[in-house]
């Protein structure tokens, strides 16, 4: 009997370690309704922490917080959204937000960043685009318990890689899922100022911030392509799966912005928007777990093929918040962001709009706006910003090949 255990035990010691794929159960957890929309500060949330920490540990990852995996963050809520948030150490009328993080350690002097945030709206609030008076739970499955799941899926690979590899990789991997993204980038922007390992030695960083509703046409966005000269070619190399669009600005709406600020390269990945974005409906089983698969196994080749080029050249890009006209009126419409033909396609309306009542249309692409011409995103926005509340302006849209002239009430 003994000898059949020892056996026994030798062969299990000898099977060849592999990672688990856990994509759909992570996404069908933090998108539950138990977690009640993941808010920053709220048990939800906590929930949501405590069940990352634990994966963490069973990865195998190494704590690297402040406490434990954990980096605690408090900050005053905003009154003035011109201002930038006010983190402090005091109790009162306080938010406490919890960056989960842990670490792969190959002795290696430089440090890859790969981070998704893991907080949503909880019921809904200021950023909800529901339309129903009652309140509602906002799972948040794209948004971002789809970038988490890929996150954690990276992890287990690259762990497994290093432990059975002869020679580990020639870069370290810190792997961080934000608190307070939905409140202005908070988690990110805390760590930045705050880091738990020396910032200087960060190689570059990856972000996945609604990686979960690849369309058919296999369109993918990837944002920060110009704040290193490495990774164009890199990313053309290794893709035969995907459209993708490219987007050379360090700087977007999503955590990758943190790290850009402190002069790391970074790439954000990104499948669009859609007509679930910040509602109710935005649940685990709508997500395209084929695409997230796709989209894990290409950025574990990027990660791959950099390895062996040593630390990257971070480079400045045209910030394009800052050209961005400000709005008195909006139409009232989803943008379409993976569009890359001329004008702006629009990917949902919402009720009780101006586009609504105009009659406009998911899929309608407008091309011209008032007196001007709508050729893409930038143009478009310029159009809106010239209208003011109780302004009447024309409209033109395509509509497959139909071309519809319209007008808009703002």
């Amino acid at each position: 009997m003994f000898l059949f255990l020892l056996a026994g035990f030798f062969s299990c010691k000898n099977e060849p370690k592999i990672a688990k794929n856990k994509i759909e159960q992570d996404v069908a957890f933090l998108a539950s309704d138990k977690l009640e929309g993941r808010q920053t500060g709220t048990n939800g949330e906590k929930q949501a922490s405590d069940y990352i920490v634990e994966r963490f540990k069973t990865i195998g990852l190494k704590p690297m917080g402040t406490e434990g995996y954990i980096q605690s963050f408090s900050f005053k809520p905003k009154t003035d959204p011109h201002k930038e948030v006010e983190f402090t150490t005091n109790a009162d009328s306080t938010i406490t937000g919890r960056n989960v993080i842990g670490y792969i350690d190959n002795s290696a002097e430089r440090i890859i960043v790969i981070g998704a945030h893991y907080d949503h709206l909880g019921f809904g609030g200021e950023g909800s685009l529901y339309s129903e008076k009652e309140k509602a739970i906002h799972n948040g499955a794209d948004d971002n318990a789809s970038g988490v799941a890929v996150m954690l899926h990276l992890a287990d690979r690259l762990r497994v890689k290093n432990e059975t590899a002869e020679i580990k990789d020639n870069n370290n991997y810190l792997f961080m899922a934000f608190s307070g993204e939905e409140m202005g980038l908070l988690g990110s922007n805390y760590f930045s100022k705050n880091p738990t390992i020396d910032a200087k030695s960060i190689n570059y960083m990856i972000n996945m911030d609604m990686v979960g509703r690849m369309k058919a046409d296999s369109t993918l966005a990837v944002y920060g392509t110009g704040t290193s000269p490495m990774f164009k070619q890199t990313l053309k190399a290794n893709n035969d799966k995907f459209k993708l669009i490219e987007n050379e600005s360090g700087v977007g709406p999503s955590d990758h912005t943190s790290f850009y600020l402190i002069d790391t390269p970074v790439l954000h990945f990104f499948t669009g928007q859609h007509e679930d974005y910040h509602k109710p409906s935005d649940d685990s089983e709508k997500l395209n777990y084929d695409g997230m698969n796709l989209i894990s196994n290409y950025i574990f080749q990027i990660i791959n093929d950099l390895d062996d080029n040593g630390e990257l050249a971070f480079r400045k890009t045209k910030n394009e918040s800052e050209q961005t006209p400000r709005f008195k009126v909006g139409l009232g419409v989803v943008p379409d962001y993976l569009y890359d033909g001329k004008g702006m396609r629009i990917d949902g309306t919402r009720e009780d709009t101006p586009a609504f009542a105009a009659g406009l249309q998911k899929g309608d692409v407008v091309i011209k706006l008032g007196d001007s011409t709508v050729t893409d995103m930038m143009s478009y926005m310029r159009a809106l910003s010239v209208f003011e509340k109780g302004n009447t302006a024309k409209i033109m849209v395509k509509r497959g090949e139909k071309v519809i002239d319209t007008t808009v009430k703002f």
